[in-house]
């Protein structure tokens, strides 16, 4: 492993010359009279938004403030079959001296930045619930994180690299959370390295479970079968039903041919802009995205050290990977812990989550998205402090740190 490296966002001033010139040259499509949200973005919302990321919003000032908020370092990684990877991430270590490691793992098509709310919270010192060391992993491919360069780097791969980038810290025992893509990542770290270093798991996104079987959990199975479901399941089933229906063709695409709509995203700004704003708005709750918000994280994306395209072509690889549903069959017995969020893109029953994992923390929320980290921080790291805290199911799970 290589020594760590302070980093600092610094995009040279050519590359935010070239996005100017390419903003004042968009050509809009037309837009359908009565068309709204269901056909798309609106074209009155990416015209405000081009408007203002060519004549209001100041990049300099919103990379000099994530600078100052997100201690950022890069570490070259060598992951097995791949070689070596100069990966970025944020890194910053509670006062309290008894503090939990925590790896966070964010997803498409968030970054890094996700973190940015909740790292103060798991940082706090009180009396009342644990502190946290924050490790917040840019994916390979993400970000300022270096991009792989072969094909076949699917989730193990990526689980790999947030794991030994916890050993190189120092964190030889730690626990995780993570959403979307850092679900599953998150999910195989725990199978595979679950037990001597990874000591525990949470996530925002449990979505890939099946019903409670009669031979493997008769009274689970039982439950399940006779408890009718919650009005908050039967509102989550809906909202499963229209992901699948009217919200899902990004995946069918970046799953099948992410090189083709990689074009696309690298080469127009107001393509990547719409094609990642549309989720920002459909997957949260209502969420009240300032326009600067919303620019601040395309332009991480914009900006990043391997392009656009890079981070979409996860979904290729893990649709293609055999050895996904092989690591995933398997059921980690580390502590799991999971939250539910209204908006989130696929809901399953409650009684499902077991299939996960060893399930010790489950908790409801009323409202809430996909972007869990972003749009409720503090309901977030409640739990975390709930679960990991000391009348908590996970509580002292990494020996001699109680994060008090």
């Amino acid at each position: 492993m290589s020594t760590e490296a302070p980093f600092k966002i610094s995009i040279p001033d050519s590359k935010i010359s070239i996005l100017q010139q390419r903003l004042a040259l968009v050509e809009f499509p037309d837009e359908l009279e009565g068309a709204r949200w269901d056909y798309g973005v609106p074209l009155a919302d990416v015209k405000r938004l081009v408007a203002r990321w060519r004549e209001g919003f100041d990049w300099r000032a919103e990379e000099a403030r994530l600078n100052e908020e997100l201690p950022q370092f890069t570490r070259d990684i060598e992951v097995d079959g791949f070689g070596v990877l100069n990966i970025h991430y944020v890194h910053k270590k509670s006062g309290v001296k008894g503090a939990i490691p925590l790896l966070f793992v964010h997803g498409w098509p968030g970054s890094f930045i996700e973190v940015r709310k909740i790292l103060p919270l798991l940082n706090q010192s009180s009396p009342d619930f644990p502190s946290f060391h924050v490790v917040a992993l840019g994916l390979p491919g993400y970000g300022f994180s270096e991009a792989p360069h072969k094909t076949g780097f699917s989730a193990n791969q990526y689980a790999e690299v947030g794991h030994k980038l916890m050993l190189a810290l120092g964190y030889n025992e730690y626990v995780t959370q993570g959403g979307d893509w850092g679900s599953l990542i998150t999910r195989i770290i725990a199978i595979k390295y679950g037990g001597k270093h990874s000591k525990a798991w949470h996530t925002n996104f449990p979505s890939d479970a099946l019903p409670p079987r009669f031979f493997s959990n008769p009274i689970l199975y039982i439950q399940h079968m006779i408890t009718p479901y919650s009005a908050a399941e039967k509102a989550g089933f809906e909202r499963s039903v229209w992901f699948r229906k009217e919200g899902s063709g990004y995946h069918q695409e970046q799953a099948t041919q992410p090189q083709t709509i990689g074009y696309s995203l690298t080469d127009s700004p107001v393509g990547l802009l719409a094609w990642i704003y549309e989720k920002l708005v459909n997957w949260t709750d209502a969420y009240p995205w300032t326009d600067d918000e919303v620019l601040t994280w395309i332009s991480i994306y914009y900006f990043s050290r391997a392009g656009p395209a890079a981070s979409v072509r996860i979904y290729y690889e893990v649709n293609h990977s055999k050895n996904i549903v092989q690591s995933i069959s398997q059921k980690s017995k580390i502590p799991l812990g999971a939250s539910h969020f209204p908006k989130e893109l696929r809901i399953i029953p409650r009684k499902y989550v077991h299939g996960m994992g060893n399930l010790v923390f489950q908790a409801e929320h009323s409202s809430g998205g996909h972007f869990a980290a972003h749009e409720c921080p503090e309901e977030l790291v409640g739990d975390l402090r709930k679960m990991f805290g000391k009348k908590g199911p996970a509580y002292g799970v990494v020996p001699g740190k109680d994060g008090y």
